[in-house]
């Protein structure tokens, strides 16, 4: 895909086109007249998918301040001050269309620049799935509505709560070994009736496997909910949760600090479901977004 960068700094403006090409083998553009460069890195620009952009400067840099979609970026250094990155979710639901990044740069020389960068969103179609459950979790009793209300509002509270602090760092782990299906964005027919899609991965797993934390968090919400049975949420910082949903237990507690790999949860068949299975959604700054790609943009190290 071709991608326009402008750089303005003193009133000049200078536009680079480049082209873009797939995760795997993206090369990182030359440095500007402004000695900055500005690339990303994701599987693809589609709806549900996380970006990884990286700011590349021929002098060391203090602070990297972004805006997309409306939402602030935080960017950190990764290993040296010349080289910073962020992380940007583009929801399930995003339009397909050009979607600026506003990019504000203080070096450490005192200098400031100012950048923006094009992320094309590109259509994605997703599949259809027809599944039965137990008619109580598609036409819920109506005594049971004021909790499905209250639970609703609890999950968005905590997903629109920016965290000021990063918690997590380097590569993410997968939650448990089980093979992850293709599930995120699906769009759902329970009992013959549509539902919203899919906003989570499934992972395969027998009840009792292991559930991991996938990186530093914070434990934000360990409680039984109606749909999703027993849940964990993890804050990640800096706007990112993980929702780990359908556990036949859970071993934290609200508050609890945990660390990469530590176990959080136990794979059961609680609420919604069909069979026992892991369900890992995540947020990005309240961006719905496929833990799996956010698994791909850390495939090589990043994230120091």
């Amino acid at each position: 895909m071709k991608i326009k960068i402008c750089f303005r700094n003193i009133g000049v403006v200078l536009c680079l086109g480049l082209v873009m090409l797939a995760l795997s083998s993206i090369a990182a553009p030359q440095l500007n007249d402004s000695g900055l460069a500005i690339s990303h890195e994701a599987r693809a620009l589609q709806p549900g998918e996380v970006v990884l952009l990286t700011v590349r400067s021929s002098a060391p840099i203090q602070s990297v301040q972004g805006k997309a979609f409306g939402k602030d970026v935080f960017f950190f250094p990764d290993g040296e001050a010349t080289l910073w990155r962020g992380l940007i979710g583009i929801d399930l639901g995003a339009s397909p269309k050009n979607y600026p990044v506003q990019l504000a740069i203080t070096r450490l020389d005192g200098k400031n620049l100012q950048a923006h960068y094009d992320l094309v969103v590109k259509d994605k179609s997703f599949p259809t799935r027809r599944i039965t459950v137990q008619e109580q979790y598609v036409n819920p009793p109506a005594e049971e509505l004021e909790r499905i209300q209250r639970e609703d509002k609890k999950v968005a509270a905590i997903f629109a709560t920016v965290s000021p602090e990063r918690q997590w760092a380097g590569n993410f782990l997968r939650p448990v070994p089980g093979e992850a299906t293709s599930s995120f964005g699906v769009r759902s027919i329970l009992n013959g009736q549509p539902r919203s899609p899919h906003s989570g991965t499934d992972f395969r797993g027998e009840a009792g496997t292991p559930v991991k934390a996938p990186n530093t968090g914070k434990v934000v919400l360990a409680d039984n909910l109606y749909f999703s049975g027993n849940v964990v949420i993890l804050d990640h910082g800096w706007g990112m949760y993980s929702y780990f949903a359908h556990l036949s237990r859970f071993i934290v507690s609200e508050g609890d600090s945990v660390t990469p790999g530590q176990i959080i949860g136990y794979v059961g068949a609680t609420g919604r479901v069909t069979a026992p299975h892991l369900h890992w959604s995540l947020r990005l700054a309240g961006a719905r977004v496929d833990p799996l790609s956010l698994l791909a943009v850390f495939s090589d190290t990043h994230g120091n």
